[in-house]
């Protein structure tokens, strides 16, 4: 069962509901798991020590776990958390989700990311702020800690989810270096992209990861993808109209006339996406939408223990 198939994805639009519930399992599952020092951290809790008082023990914890927490209340701010979504036509792919057997497209896979990482983050009492961008830069908001925020936060991404407007096209590197000018303070940059940019150079997207880096701040890139449609192109071997999402350009190819090639170069732009990360020291984690949330949160954490350090 995929980690999706847990949750009424038909309920959607309740963006911050979903989020809860989506953190609210992950952390039961790092109570009962390796990662236990991570939930720890997380969910703003310690290990009870015998013989001091009872008073702020997780009782709810305990009957999860079987196992006493102390709640700790007074943790200030520690980190600062960007979340940028490309909110792109390309990040409408699966269009029809019932044909390629999917309840998520990309779009909506990565809103959601977004928005339990915020809860996440706002369970840590830390800064979170959200860019939008497609050829440009929608939203952009500044880090901050408060309800009031978050809850503006959510509302953003709703929003997204209910916009349908076709043929937006991506500027992923001139929007990067627009929010490398914006975010002033040093902080966790955190991207959920396709990184399709059609006639864009890739050396151009390259300059304005290093831009981020130059500014000191600390990026993961989230590669956003249906592996088994956009990079091994399991389509059924038969004529199929393929739609250039943020064109609207068509052609119908028979799948298996295309695959050998198609493979081939959307293998190479990964693999350099892949190298120039590495050069740069960003954190790149390939991300299929198939597998659900729980990786992009352990990937969060393991990347905060790090910052931590």
């Amino acid at each position: 069962m995929s980690v999706l198939d847990v949750y009424d994805l038909k309920q959607i639009e309740n963006v911050e509901l979903l989020a809860k519930k989506v953190v609210e399992g992950f952390i039961i599952g790092l109570h009962k798991s390796p990662f236990h020092g991570f939930s720890v951290e997380f969910a703003e809790h310690r290990l009870y020590n015998p013989g001091e008082g009872t008073k702020n023990l997780d009782w709810k914890v305990y009957a999860r776990t079987d196992k006493l927490f102390v709640k700790k209340y007074e943790e200030e701010t520690n980190l600062r958390c960007q979340i940028v979504v490309d909110s792109s036509s390309s990040m409408h792919f699966p269009k029809d989700l019932k044909v390629q057997n999917l309840e998520i497209n990309k779009l909506q896979f990565s809103t959601l990311a977004a928005a339990s990482l915020m809860n996440l983050l706002k369970r840590q009492r830390d800064a979170f702020g959200l860019s939008l961008f497609d050829s440009e830069l929608r939203t952009h908001t500044q880090c901050r800690s408060s309800s009031t925020h978050y809850k503006l936060l959510m509302s953003f991404l709703e929003n997204e989810l209910k916009d349908d407007t076709l043929n937006r096209s991506t500027s992923t590197a001139e929007v990067l270096h627009q929010i490398a000018d914006r975010v002033h303070k040093r902080s966790l940059v955190v991207i959920f992209s396709d990184f399709f940019d059609k006639g864009e150079d890739q050396e151009d997207l390259f300059a304005a990861l290093q831009h981020l880096n130059y500014n000191k701040h600390e990026v993961v890139v989230f590669h956003v993808m249906d592996k088994s449609l956009e990079l091994d192109f399991e389509f059924e071997n038969r004529p199929h109209l393929f739609v250039d999402m943020e064109s609207g350009e068509e052609i119908r190819l028979q799948s298996n006339a295309l695959k050998e090639a198609y493979v081939e170069k959307i293998s190479a732009h990964q693999k350099n996406i892949i190298e120039k990360c590495n050069q740069y020291k960003i954190d790149y984690v390939p991300t299929d939408i198939r597998e659900g949330f729980y990786p992009i949160l352990r990937n969060y954490l393991v990347k905060r223990s790090k910052i931590s350090k």
